[in-house]
């Protein structure tokens, strides 16, 4: 579990199949084997670093490679970095799973941003509600039609990839998970009430 609140701006040190390097040095501080660390808001596992040469390496499966933006990344490239939350941590943003629900595209940059997102995410967008674009917490300030817009701050382009990121740029996209358990218990009450009511 994150909280989207990126501790560090890391790049992309090299790329081999389905292995992936991360060049970075906060989130390093107290790495193990196995150990989760959410790239752009992607929970991936430590399966390899170097604390002193500044870098640890994930495997990225075909499944993860299909369903968000990390197969767009090249050498170079910033990505965000988190390291899972503690118990004993403040939640500066919200509760983020790292698992993406879908790839957006920048419609806008920064510092208006807007979002576009599939269809079936937009009931999930909420006016002041949050939502997490590449590992990033931002609240909504308008759901549209196509998508969303959030206004990111000085501060927060500076230091994660919102401030590199161009129109027609791919980004993850976590809806909030509060919202999803929240339909699908809704679901089995309206079924329940459905059913009552048929007889």
């Amino acid at each position: 579990m994150f909280t989207g609140i990126v501790e560090e701006l890391g790049s992309v040190a090299e790329r081999s199949g389905s292995r992936l390097v991360l060049g970075c040095r906060t989130v390093l501080e107290d790495a193990e084997l196995g150990a989760s660390i959410a790239v752009n808001g992607c929970c991936l596992t430590v399966v390899a670093w170097n604390t002193e040469e500044g870098w640890f390496a994930a495997d990225v499966t075909e499944e993860s490679y299909a369903r968000t933006q990390l197969g767009d990344l090249a050498v170079g490239d910033p990505v965000n970095l988190e390291r899972p939350v503690r118990l004993q941590d403040r939640l500066g943003g919200h509760l983020v799973q790292g698992h993406v629900d879908a790839v957006g595209v920048i419609a806008k940059p920064a510092p208006d941003l807007k979002v576009e997102i599939p269809a079936d995410l937009h009931r999930y967008v909420v006016e002041k509600g949050s939502i997490t674009v590449d590992g990033i917490s931002l609240t909504v300030v308008d759901p549209a039609p196509d998508g969303f817009t959030v206004a990111v701050i000085p501060h927060t382009a500076e230091v994660t990839t919102l401030g590199h990121k161009s129109i027609g740029d791919r980004v993850n996209i976590e809806v909030d998970v509060m919202a999803k358990y929240a339909e699908r218990l809704l679901a089995g009450r309206l079924e329940t009430a459905g059913e009552a009511g048929n007889r």
